[in-house]
């Protein structure tokens, strides 16, 4: 369900939040400078407190969320957001736990004094209440503590089951207005989830939340799923599948539940990608001890080879614009990343940094590309386009597959454990010092960042 967003005035946002819909947005004040610093550059960020006390509520109230009362509710809030403020590594926020409760007539007339004696910075008011039908309605309120200021404010009306929505928004309001740069919390991530012994691997497709809530399966391991991708307009995963030795392309409509083959090509098949105008599949495809690079279009149909040359050519991502595609090679003697036009014109290799690399990724910014670097252990890295200013933003055993948060800020991947093989989620941050683990309830593989929802 898409979210309705209200920007409010403050006399609009008091009428909002004793229950009233607002049913107009009002025009933006003036607002101030961001903070300023680079994509891969945290330190204007780093010492910048923001106190997520818990949100208030005028009359404490049973809701049919999973997180209880309006009370509850509050509190839950506030944590998603102070982890998800957390886990970026841009701030230090001090959740609701370390906090006292804040009276619901301060939530638009803060006691600026008692937080500047905490040593906050940056202050996060907010309220639940509940309607008649059920309906909540969330407010967000971001406040400069030393300048006494409003920077942000926002109120979200939504059905109970979709509450964490409105905290993720929320968070996502707040690292805009502070950052300057997208946001990227209310999103999902589609990703492999895996059991059962290293040989008989049971593989099947999921998504869930960006902080790994709202889990669930959507195949059931009867067909192994392999390297799902979200479409550009965030309705759909295509996704390989091998049932019984049998490749196919298959997409998955995540709202209707339903899914359509697209491609069976009857030999090995690898990789399928989207085009960012989602018209066109790649994909890569074995034949005559050769692998090349396919597209086809996204509803089915008659496939284009753009690559043809001996050795493997695997992989694919789109530039954001479309033009180009970033994709490995073996034809040189080893893998490398090459880049050539849409049409498969133009090919020519751009990394020459020592090692092979692998599973290529554009930066939706179109700015970088993401991969793996094979030399010894398997690292993520990142370089420029033209394949300079390589460098490594993880050092484990084995870490592959980076998928891109939708800001172009956070890399997604897989790390195997050393021994067991045992698989796992992991994020890290541009500036490399910030890893964190996605929990999930088994093993996971291959994800996939989906766009900011909408």
């Amino acid at each position: 369900m898409t979210l309705r967003k209200l920007a409010l005035t403050l006399a609009a946002s008091t009428l909002a939040l004793c229950g009233q819909a607002v049913a107009q947005t009002q025009p933006a004040a003036a607002q101030p400078e961001v903070l300023t610093g680079s994509v891969s550059d945290d330190s204007a960020w780093q010492s910048l407190g923001v106190a997520i006390p818990a949100f208030a509520t005028n009359a404490d109230l049973p809701t049919q969320s999973s997180a209880g009362s309006t009370a509850q509710l509050g509190r839950a809030v506030a944590e998603i957001i102070t982890g998800d403020l957390k886990n970026n590594g841009l701030f230090k926020p001090t959740g609701p736990d370390k906090l006292p409760t804040v009276p619901y007539i301060q939530i638009t007339a803060p006691d600026f004094g008692t937080w500047a004696g905490r040593g906050a910075d940056m202050l996060v008011h907010g309220s639940v209440s509940v309607g008649e039908n059920g309906t909540l309605t969330i407010g967000c309120f971001l406040y400069d503590v030393s300048l006494h200021q409003q920077l942000a404010k926002a109120v979200w009306q939504l059905p109970p089951a979709e509450w964490r929505r409105a905290a993720h928004k929320c968070a996502d309001t707040i690292y805009a207005r502070l950052s300057g740069e997208s946001p990227f919390f209310d999103s999902r991530i589609a990703y492999i989830a895996e059991t059962g012994p290293k040989q008989f691997r049971m593989k099947r497709l999921a998504i869930m939340d960006s902080d790994g809530a709202n889990h669930r399966f959507i195949t059931t391991g009867q067909a192994m799923a392999l390297t799902p991708r979200f479409s550009p307009d965030y309705r759909k995963i295509v996704y390989l599948s091998y049932l019984n030795g049998r490749p196919r392309i298959f997409v998955y409509d995540v709202e209707s539940a339903t899914q359509k083959l697209i491609a069976e090509t009857g030999n090995p098949t690898f990789a399928p990608r989207w085009s960012p105008d989602g018209k066109w599949i790649l994909y890569s495809m074995a034949s005559a001890g050769n692998t090349n690079i396919y597209r086809i279009p996204s509803t089915g149909g008659h496939a284009q080879q753009l690559t043809n040359t001996p050795g493997i050519n695997v992989g694919g991502s789109y530039s954001p614009d479309g033009s180009r595609i970033v994709f490995e090679s073996d034809r040189g003697g080893s893998q490398q990343i090459y880049v050539m036009k849409a049409d498969g014109t133009e090919q020519r290799r751009i990394s020459f940094f020592g090692g092979r690399a692998a599973t290529p990724e554009w930066s939706p910014r179109g700015d970088q590309i993401a991969f793996t670097h094979i030399a010894g252990n398997l690292r993520i890295g990142v370089m420029n386009v033209d394949g300079s200013g390589m460098r490594h933003l993880t050092d484990s055993w084995q870490d592959e597959a980076p998928t891109w948060a939708p800001n172009g800020r956070i890399i997604q991947f897989f790390r195997t454990e050393k021994g067991s093989g045992k698989t796992s989620i992991w994020q890290v941050d541009l500036t490399g010092r910030n890893e964190r683990r996605l929990p999930t309830p088994v093993d996971g593989s291959d994800p996939s960042w989906g766009p900011i929802r909408q």
